[in-house]
């Protein structure tokens, strides 16, 4: 921890750089101490603005109308994969906790 600190403090001289090094050490110890995976997070980190810049300009060409994504077969089909595969991933625990809930 301490060369990480000395290392991000070299960079640019800069007190705040290792504060915020710390709050995301922190943040990581508390999401290993939850069992969170890191692996969405950081894709969250990396295609968000790429997938909100995008979803802006779909947006400005289609004037706004958000029935665009829904009229064209391509993002259609995206759409209901996506929404397949949330049921399929979210089924299981919705169903244990059901069960949990019936044997009480």
């Amino acid at each position: 921890m301490g060369f990480c600190c000395i290392g991000t403090y070299t960079i640019n001289s800069n007190a705040f750089d290792v504060f915020v090094m710390g709050f995301f050490a922190l943040f990581g110890y508390l999401c290993l101490k939850l069992e969170c995976e890191p692996a969405p997070l950081i894709l969250g980190f990396v295609l968000g603005p790429l997938m909100e810049e995008n979803l802006r300009r779909a947006l400005l060409i289609s004037r706004g109308d958000p029935m665009v994504f829904v009229q064209e077969p391509i993002s259609l089909g995206f759409l209901i994969a996506s929404a397949l595969l949330l049921v399929v991933v979210a089924a299981p625990a919705i169903r244990a906790k059901r069960e949990q809930a019936l044997q009480e």
